[in-house]
């Protein structure tokens, strides 16, 4: 059967503006960094990205080497596409990066306009599509003027391949002299993509303050810690986890009895909210309206659907503020 999406999805989500620009995201977005990789299941993958549009959920996020095996999570997606999504384009955000390993040779990483460039066409190849609405460089350079950096970003979208662009991983100085570039060419620079949670808080030091006076939105990819902030690890590593798995963006040794002993007591304020962990986690990164969206990964569909729901108690006492700091300071 082909696929419908749910009517009502425009009526379960609300949607923020993103910085000074007219794009407007979701609070809750959708990241393909794991599960719909060459190695994941075809179909659970589909279901995940459906599922989210049925949600309300438009912004789905990829970069070139997500996978594994580098390149697969957009093949997937742009399958999904194809089966499945493509009449709503019009009605979709989606992002990709380029900057971190994808190929050999001194062109297959890093911001050199050669690379950019390169690594934008064969992620439009792969993903079936003409245009992404976001190209981000995914990490600074600092073997490359960031002027060739930022042109190439600017030559994407003057050749019609991307709407808007963004960074990641760039420091409050680094988004600073970007966005001075790129107001220089006139090019939409719309978006930061920023690791925050309540255990990541570099987004606090500094870089908000840029954005907030460059008129910068911003996304936070993994929200919940890898699953740190999640009942996930309360007690032990389960043996289906990523950390079980001998995952290298979450080892054994990540998990340490300080920071399980922190997310047991963030667990019981949560409960007393009514929320689980994660749902307080995210509601947590969108408590001050600074953060456009929240970046959430998902292997099941129930998972979307529990981490949606945390829009339904954004507000924090300031008690519940003083303590959640007060526990993650001790």
């Amino acid at each position: 059967m082909n696929y419908l999406a749910d009517e009502q999805r425009y009526s379960k989500m609300t949607y923020h503006r993103t910085g000074k620009s007219g794009l407007q995201l979701p609070p809750i977005s959708l990241g393909l960094w794991h599960n719909f990789g060459g190695v994941d299941t075809f179909e659970n993958s589909r279901a995940l990205a459906r599922h989210a549009f049925d949600l309300g959920i438009t912004h789905f996020d990829l970069a070139n080497n997500y996978g594994p095996p580098a390149g697969s999570a957009e093949e997937t997606f742009g399958q999904i596409l194809k089966k499945d999504l493509l009449p709503y384009r019009d009605e979709l955000i989606i992002a990709t990066k380029a900057g971190y390993r994808m190929w050999e040779g001194p062109y297959g990483e890093r911001g050199s306009r050669k690379s950019m460039l390169a690594s934008l066409d064969q992620s439009l190849k792969r993903l079936g599509l003409d245009y992404v609405d976001i190209y981000y460089s995914h990490r600074f350079d600092a073997e490359t003027p960031l002027e060739e950096t930022m042109g190439a970003l600017d030559q994407a979208v003057r050749q019609g391949k991307a709407l808007y662009v963004g960074v990641s991983n760039y420091n409050a100085e680094q988004t600073e002299q970007a966005a001075r570039i790129l107001k220089s060419l006139g090019t939409p620079f719309v978006i930061h993509q920023v690791h925050y949670s309540m255990f990541e808080r570099k987004l606090e030091q500094g870089l908000q303050d840029v954005l907030a006076r460059e008129g910068v939105g911003s996304i936070a990819y993994s929200p919940l810690a890898r699953g740190l902030l999640t009942d996930r690890y309360l007690e032990n590593i389960p043996a289906d986890s990523r950390a079980a798995g001998g995952s290298v963006f979450l080892r054994p040794e990540d998990i340490t009895e300080e920071k399980i002993a922190k997310s047991r007591r963030l667990n019981a304020l949560a409960q007393e909210r009514g929320q689980s962990l994660a749902q307080m986690a995210l509601a947590w990164v969108l408590r001050k309206g600074h953060v456009t969206s929240a970046l959430i990964g998902a292997s099941k569909v129930k998972q979307l659907e529990d981490n949606v729901a945390a829009l339904k108690q954004l507000h924090f006492t300031e008690d519940e503020l003083a303590l959640i700091d007060q526990i993650l300071a001790g």
